[in-house]
């Protein structure tokens, strides 16, 4: 039963923390080390890398959050015009990508175009997932203007928010 336990709890990992990274001239980015661990084994599997559909950046999926999403993506028809344009638009620049020996992990050229990235990154645990920015795109939106809580209201409800279970 505590073997049960322990399986549920590495296949639902969270990633947290904001790291600060320098891109090289090659576009490699030293994975942040406080990151790693808490990834365990699931670094070593590696990433599909895609576009965030909302912002401008990046989102590293550890492959197994990759492969719960393409299975969703994998059950739908794609004789239903609005499922083959998202299947496309959204797993079209979606990039296998793993660290090399040095724990360095390469950006391609036209995702990090996309997102802006240039030499300063930063990168973000956020939840399931792991978010790449660029630098002066993440303070730009860290520092909008907006009611985080009336945003949490619509988000997560009126409820309690110390009684989610």
């Amino acid at each position: 039963m505590v073997k049960k336990g322990i399986f549920l709890y590495c296949m639902n990992k969270t990633f947290l923390g904001e790291y600060e990274c320098k891109a090289d001239a090659k576009g490699r980015f030293m994975f942040p080390s406080e990151l790693k661990k808490q990834m365990g084994s699931q670094f070593e599997e590696g990433f599909v890398l895609n576009r965030n559909l909302h912002q401008k950046c990046l989102v590293l999926y550890p492959v197994l959050e990759w492969n719960k999403i393409n299975s969703r993506l994998a059950q739908l028809n794609r004789l239903i015009k609005a499922n083959d344009i998202f299947i496309r638009r959204f797993s079209g620049g979606a990039t296998p990508v793993g660290a090399d020996p040095s724990g360095r992990i390469l950006l391609p050229k036209p995702l990090t175009e996309y997102a802006g990235i240039q030499n300063e990154l930063k990168v973000i645990g956020s939840n399931n997932v792991i978010e790449l920015w660029d630098h002066a795109t993440y303070q730009a939106f860290m520092t909008q203007d907006m009611n985080l809580e009336q945003l949490a209201l619509e988000v997560l409800g009126q409820g309690n928010v110390g009684n989610w279970s």
